[in-house]
């Protein structure tokens, strides 16, 4: 599992420097300010849970708990979500479609995955009071 989280998250971090770098270069003259912002937020938040995806995935190897594969799973569709649907938003507005805003309802979903994942990750990493107990910490 742990290696599904290093390739997703590699790929992922790949795709957020072309974004980036696509939107700082070659979209400024497309784009308005506040839609160049917002992609660059877009591609902030999604390196920043690629790393987030790829830590899972080490973090695994070390305790091989299910919260922290679901944690996984959360920052995964939390960027889809949430950065998928502000590069959405942006080029269906850009394509002159009515109905781009509908894409920004989709934004929040991707922020609570993304909370819900660092959560997991917390309470999957704490100590159980058994082991804490035994190991005498």
């Amino acid at each position: 599992m742990h290696r599904n989280f290093f390739k997703a998250a590699a790929a992922i971090a790949m795709l957020a420097v072309i974004i980036g770098a696509f939107g700082a270069h070659l979209l400024k003259s497309f784009l308005s300010p506040q839609e160049l912002e917002s992609i660059q937020t877009a591609a902030t938040f999604q390196m920043s849970h690629a790393i987030a995806l790829f830590l899972t995935g080490i973090l695994y190897r070390l305790y091989r708990r299910q919260k922290i594969i679901y944690a996984g799973y959360l920052f995964f569709s939390g960027i889809i979500l949430f950065s998928g649907s502000i590069y959405l938003r942006i080029l269906l507005s850009n394509l002159g479609l009515p109905k781009a805003n509908v894409a920004a309802i989709i934004t929040p979903f991707g922020g609570v995955s993304f909370i819900l994942g660092w959560f997991l990750l917390m309470v999957a990493i704490s100590p159980s009071k058994k082991k804490h107990q035994e190991s005498g910490e």
